[in-house]
């Protein structure tokens, strides 16, 4: 498990440290995403984790924001995974990232750029130069978040179905 982090002296009112994800940090993961979905899905995290800490750590990257000081009484801050990704429908490899959220007591003060800032690192480290997201339309505050950080539309569109 990798040990490098990165520190900001704004946000929380204190340093925040970015670093691979702990079995520990999941009940703290589960309760940002049950706080902002809605959903309750420990069992998700801890499979996710599993994977990620297991196969192909250097190119799967499963993140958290903490305090780096005891300014905050919540240990998680925020969490963000990706994974670099190949050859699906002709793509070149690129970073995907599949999940992001940042407590929302704790949002404005530059934890989510911190995430991204970290991810879109580790994926240039292991050669990646194309990084990508999928966002619900519905959903204003990732989209706007992901286009403040350089994001755009990129070459492929999405398509579903239901299956009944």
């Amino acid at each position: 498990m990798e040990t490098a982090s990165q520190s900001a002296t704004e946000g929380l009112g204190c340093r925040i440290n970015i670093r691979a994800a702990a079995k520990a940090d999941l009940d703290g993961v589960a309760a940002i995403d049950q706080r902002v979905t809605g959903n309750s899905k420990p069992d998700y995290w801890r499979d996710l984790y599993e994977r990620y800490d297991t196969r192909r750590t250097d190119e799967r990257f499963f993140l958290i924001a903490e305090p780096a000081d005891d300014a905050s009484d919540k240990p998680v801050v925020g969490y963000i995974l990706g994974e670099v990704r190949a050859w699906e429908f002709g793509s070149e490899p690129c970073g995907w990232v599949f999940a992001f959220s940042v407590d929302p007591d704790n949002r404005l003060q530059g934890v989510g750029e911190l995430l991204f800032e970290a991810i879109s690192a580790r994926f240039r480290v292991v050669g990646i130069k194309t990084m990508r997201t999928m966002v619900g339309r519905e959903n204003r505050l990732h989209m706007a978040f992901f286009r403040s950080e350089g994001m755009t539309a990129g070459p492929y569109i999405q398509l579903e179905m239901e299956l009944d």
